[in-house]
């Protein structure tokens, strides 16, 4: 087995008794990623010359006995998170040419750590999408097939996981685009609780809604990462001044009488077939592990879909105005600065941001506040009540992270709707600000993965990582990989 193969925990181990070194591990990266990468386009950005640098440079850590958990592990970070020095363009062409003056917290703590860069992953534009179709500089293929979506909006990421192009990814969660996309590859991915993660120098999309979160292959590496990431951080105003606990201390919990919600709005009419029979034998397997399945009800879930594009949007359309060709970025000629300012605008923007855009100023503009962001507003507090209700008899609740496994590439794009439902069983915990995790729990027919969601309290991972981790090790859906 190659080092890439591995997981973090694995390649600590092997790090720490001076069996391997970073080098070599980059070796192997390096060389999946030039055997593979033509097919499955993962990246935007490699950063072979900085990885090498940074490779020495934790050898050296090793030696002197300063190592720590990321120590020499090659990581993947998606293209909307600021690396000082390093490109960084939210796969969006009126972004081709930024580079970031500092750096994000969460790349701050594992260059801490002293972590390998691997690359800037691609994405949906501004993470703006279920399919990483929107990107501005190119499709991302499904690693299980390659004509086939590998989800969005942190397609890259997922992709460059499960192909072995990187040992683990970090990834952003609007709406689901940790989740669905982790689902869609056959990996493991979490959505923080809001505020658990800095979110200083994530590039924005909607501020009360964006998380950072870690894409890995098994549940293990996910807990080993958050407790690099996670914690306040007094650069971001929404920053919980919460104590971390350490995650990985929630492996190997027993789950015996632990409640597990079925919420009964998510097994909906057309559904994938493959998808429910692989949610509904898992939830079997979590009772015959001892844990207890209980009927929860979530009854403003219809309103899910809605109200995020009414609140995603409108944030949206606040935080991408200042992308005008003056600060920043790509600027187009104009007679004028009016002129100017449209020109970039539409010849920088893709199809779906300008859409987006335009649904989220207009339902800010005067006349019709009230009737759409401030209706919003109201069905989300409807829907954080409704998951508050439902944990005073559920410790988690168990969903299927999506209604279908992998579609074709081109197979939605032509209808925005049936793209934005994608998303339809991960929105809801946007919404509310609680944290969730997808793992796989088997696969369809055709051999596509089939991801299993976990949804916690507020700031309860803990019990995410124990549940997840006794389904993984009492199955063998997170050791398969693709051929490719």
């Amino acid at each position: 087995m190659k080092l890439n193969e591995l997981t973090i925990a694995d390649l600590r181990r092997l790090l720490d008794n001076r069996e391997i070194t970073p080098r070599e591990i980059l070796d192997d990266t390096y060389t999946r990623i030039d055997a593979v990468e033509d097919k499955v386009k993962a990246y935007i950005t490699l950063t072979k010359e900085a990885a090498w640098a940074m490779a020495e440079a934790a050898q050296q850590a090793i030696v002197e006995n300063r190592a720590s958990l990321l120590t020499g592990i090659p990581v993947a970070v998606k293209d909307n998170l600021c690396t000082k020095g390093i490109l960084t363009t939210c796969a969006s062409k009126i972004l081709p040419n930024f580079i970031p003056p500092y750096e994000s917290t969460v790349t701050q703590r594992m260059l801490d750590q002293g972590y390998l860069l691997a690359g800037k992953t691609n994405m949906d534009e501004f993470a703006m999408g279920s399919s990483t179709e929107n990107s501005g500089s190119h499709t991302t293929r499904n690693p299980w097939d390659l004509g086939r979506v590998p989800g969005g909006s942190s397609g890259g990421s997922a992709a460059a996981v499960a192909a072995d192009e990187c040992i683990a990814a970090l990834g952003s969660d609007t709406g689901g685009s940790i989740r669905q996309p982790a689902a869609l590859c056959g990996v493991v991915g979490l959505k923080p609780t809001y505020g658990r993660v800095s979110r200083y120098g994530l590039v924005a999309y909607a501020s009360s809604l964006d998380q950072i979160g870690p894409i890995t292959k098994n549940v293990t590496d996910a807990a080993l990462l958050m407790n690099v990431i996670a914690g306040h951080d007094p650069k971001d105003s929404t920053s919980a001044p919460l104590e971390v606990p350490d995650f990985a201390a929630a492996l190997g919990r027993d789950i015996r009488g632990m409640r597990i919600g079925i919420p009964k709005e998510y097994f909906i009419e057309g559904m994938d077939r493959d998808v429910e029979d692989a949610v509904r034998a898992a939830i079997k397997k979590l009772e015959s592990l001892g844990a207890e399945a209980v009927e929860v009800s979530l009854p403003h879930t219809e309103y899910a879909v809605a109200t995020y594009y009414i609140l995603a949007t409108s944030e949206a359309s606040s935080n991408l105005a200042r992308y005008d060709g003056v600060k920043y970025g790509f600027r187009a000629a104009g007679k004028d600065l009016l002129e100017m300012y449209m020109n970039t605008r539409a010849q920088g923007f893709g199809a779906e941001v300008k859409r987006r855009i335009m649904l989220g100023t207009y339902a800010l503009s005067a006349g019709y506040y009230d009737a759409y962001y401030k209706k919003g507003q109201q069905a989300r507090t409807l829907i954080k009540q409704d998951f508050d209700k439902a944990f005073t008899t559920a410790d988690v609740i168990v969903t299927p992270t999506t209604p279908s496994a992998a579609f074709r590439i081109g197979e939605k794009t032509a209808d925005p709707l049936q793209m934005y439902l994608s998303d339809i069983f991960t929105i809801s915990v946007n919404l509310a600000g609680i944290p969730a995790l997808s793992l796989p729990c088997g696969f369809t027919g055709s051999g596509l993965p089939v991801g299993l969601q976990v949804i916690g309290k507020h700031f309860d991972e803990a019990a995410l990582f124990t549940v997840a981790y006794a389904y993984e090790q009492s199955t063998e859906w997170h050791l398969r990989r693709p051929a490719l």
